[in-house]
Formats: C-alpha cells, structure tokens, sequence
C-alpha cells in the first residue's frame, strides 16, 4: 500500500514514551490506502479493516515493548490514531457528526453507533469466551477502543449482539467502527460551513 497523499483532511502524529515509539497520518478523504506495522499481526490485521472500510488513508508504524506484552503497543496505536483523526476534523464543521452500523460477520453480529462530538465515551458491550485470540489477549481490544474514542473525541457505542467465533467477534467490530466512522466524518453539502451543533461549538455542548 502507498503513503497518503496530501489533499484532504489530513492528520499526523509522532508519540514517543520509554514504552512505545507510534507515529500515525491519515486522510480522513482517502481510499482505503493503508500501510500498517505494530510489531501485532493480529492488530494489524484490525487497523487495516479500519482503513479499508472507512475510506481512510492510513499509514501506522508502531514499536514497544512486545517482551513483556502488548498492552502498551495496542493502547498508544489507538491514541495515536485518534488523535490524528481529531486534528483531521479540525473545527468539525460539515461533518454528518453522527454514524452507525450494522455488521454481520457469519454468525455474529454488531451495532456500532457514534457521535463525533468532541465528548469522548465508550460503551463496550462486548464478551469473548476466550480470553486469547493467538497471541493477544482479548480484553485488550476494549482499550484499544477505549484509547481511540478518547483521543478522537467521539462517543463510541459497541455491542455485539450475538456470535461465538471471537476473531468474528472483534473484527465486526472494527468494521462497524469503520462504517460508522465513514458515514459521520462525511461532509455534508447542506451545511458544509456549519458546525453541526445548535451551540456553535463541538465538546462540551450539544
């Protein structure tokens, strides 16, 4: 896959700890285009879904301390990403604000709904009956999407409503996060110089 190109609402991030080195740049405009490295094959398979179904380009490169596991890695990719997506909105003026989605995946299905309201907050109901899928454990996906909706600014609803295959399970939700998040971060021609709240203002309103 090819870096972003420079048109569109793009947005870039470089965080450096003693735990983790993740630099992340998107285009909140963009195709589907993603080159994505965190040291996780199975993260890296989720991001990817991420990108190709919300249409956002995304180059990630992620590095941490595996050795000891990887929680740090997977939490500082969602706030790296996040973060990036809230310096892409800007003023999120145009934006449809709000998305969701209905993502069935064999036997499982999930409901994703958000709101990109510059008032972060998770909702996660989602259980696994395992508690590793390969290498990773899977309460980690909570903070992944615990990171991502904090840094983003987005009020994040995730509910799987049925399914027994965990790698079903978890990547139906991030297609769903993916498909929601396409639909919100759209621009809407009606009102593409609005802020889509009655206050003026997205965070802290409604």
């Amino acid at each position: 896959m090819t870096d972003i190109p420079p048109e569109g609402r793009t947005g870039s991030v470089t965080r450096n700890t003693k735990e983790t080195q993740v630099k992340a740049s998107l285009n909140l405009d963009g195709t589907g285009e993603y080159s994505v490295e965190t040291g996780i094959g199975f993260l890296n398979h989720m991001v990817e879904q991420l990108s190709r179904h919300s249409l956002i380009d995304l180059t990630l490169r992620a590095s941490g301390d595996l050795h000891i596991d990887f929680h740090h890695t997977t939490e500082d990719t969602g706030i790296a990403i996040g973060e990036a997506v809230n310096r892409a909105l800007g003023d999120r003026k145009g934006i449809r604000r709000y998305g969701d989605a209905l993502v069935p995946m064999d036997e499982t299905l999930t409901r994703v709904a958000l709101d990109c309201s510059n008032r972060p907050y998770l909702i996660w109901n989602v259980d696994f009956s395992k508690p590793k899928l390969g290498e990773m454990d899977t309460e980690l996906f909570k903070e992944w999407f615990q990171a991502f909706a904090q840094a983003a600014g987005i009020t994040l609803h995730v509910e799987n409503l049925y399914g027994e295959n965990n790698h079903h399970i978890v990547e139906s939700c991030f297609k769903g996060l993916a498909r929601a998040l396409r639909t919100a971060i759209e621009i809407d021609s009606r009102r593409a110089n609005t802020v889509p709240s009655t206050k003026g203002v997205l965070g802290g309103s409604l």
